[in-house]
């Protein structure tokens, strides 16, 4: 399968730009009225900068869990993402549905289409010293 986006730029490309995004998309996006969307909204945002804190990559601060995991972490996301609009009764909304999509989408192509190559054991010991 072809895999465009390498450990390095996930983070920087995909994770931290996806929380800001997601955090502020109710308001940006016009659908605070609809407050599972909106509190949904700031769950995935946290859970992904949580991830994306503690994965062992460059852009990781707490080396706790592999990328490998973090990745299916992103596709679990996309997926709830993508269900959520009908799982918690907002697909009527248009803004709010579309929303969620699009994070779906977003979610699952970061993860299937990153490289999955963890950190060498030298790469580790520079970025987090013992």
């Amino acid at each position: 399968m072809f895999k465009p986006i390498s450990r390095k730029m996930h983070g920087l490309l995909t994770d931290y730009p996806y929380v800001a995004f997601v955090s502020i998309a109710p308001e940006t996006l016009g659908f605070t009225e609809e407050k599972r969307a909106k509190t949904l909204c700031r769950f995935v945002s946290s859970g992904i900068l949580a991830s994306s804190f503690l994965t062992r990559a460059e852009w990781g601060l707490i080396p706790a869990i592999s990328y490998k995991t973090h990745l299916a972490l992103d596709v679990a996301n996309g997926l709830f993402a993508a269900s959520a609009p009908w799982l918690f009764g907002f697909s009527r909304n248009k803004r709010a549905r579309n929303t969620f999509l699009a994070m779906g989408i977003v979610g699952i192509l970061a993860g299937t289409l990153s490289k999955s190559n963890e950190m060498t054991e030298a790469e580790m010991q520079r970025k987090f010293p013992a």
